[in-house]
């Protein structure tokens, strides 16, 4: 069985707390009216949809993206279904995680297309619990990884020890298990974050 996880991209799909600057705008550079080709032109924040966070998101001078896909991008991947309503150290430990793992949280984000302001996060307290593990990677059904804590502790933890985010996957359909992942972030260099398309495959 093959999973796209990936958001779709259209001009009222879902963005971070409905903020209009986020939505992907589409408009068109010529037509088969004004020259010999239709050509389109999408305008986005590379937040938008499902996407890799670089450490320069939230790292004053951290690191940006290279030409190179990230270690743990390409292959397995353990998907966790988790309950309630943040992903603390004592969630991290209930779960068999080990060092060098890429873990999906799938929650009930998934369940919702419209933007939860309560959503289901990683706590800082989660963010060291995996951190302690030595896990490659980690992705959320959310379109951001922590909500409510102040200067972004979640986000700093993980980057700053080379623990890659994805966020924004849809996991609904994905029952959990352990998958073959394919995350293909854009090859755009120097920049916070990539939108990416990303597959799961079963094992």
């Amino acid at each position: 069985m093959i999973y796209d996880v990936s958001m779709t991209i259209h001009p009222e799909m879902t963005v971070y707390k409905d903020k209009p600057e986020k939505k992907p705008v589409f408009s068109t550079l010529s037509t088969h009216a004004t020259g010999s080709s239709h050509e389109g032109l999408i305008t986005m924040s590379l937040h938008t949809g499902t996407h890799l966070d670089y450490p320069l998101h939230m790292i004053k001078d951290g690191e940006v993206s290279g030409e190179s896909i990230p270690d743990g991008c390409i292959g397995p991947v353990k998907v966790f279904e988790i309950e309630g309503d943040v992903i603390d150290e004592a969630a991290v430990k209930a779960l068999s995680i080990q060092p060098n793992d890429v873990v999906f949280f799938k929650t009930r984000n998934s369940h919702r297309e419209d933007f939860d302001f309560e959503f289901v996060y990683v706590s800082a307290s989660g963010a060291e619990a995996l951190k302690a593990i030595g896990i490659i990677g980690v992705g959320l059904d959310a379109l951001g990884i922590e909500r409510a804590q102040a200067d972004h502790p979640t986000h700093k933890i993980l980057l700053s020890n080379h623990i890659f985010i994805l966020e924004g996957l849809r996991l609904k359909d994905v029952p959990e298990g352990t998958y073959e992942l394919y995350c293909l972030p854009l090859k755009i260099r120097g920049v916070d974050a990539l939108p990416a398309r990303v597959i799961l495959k079963s094992l």
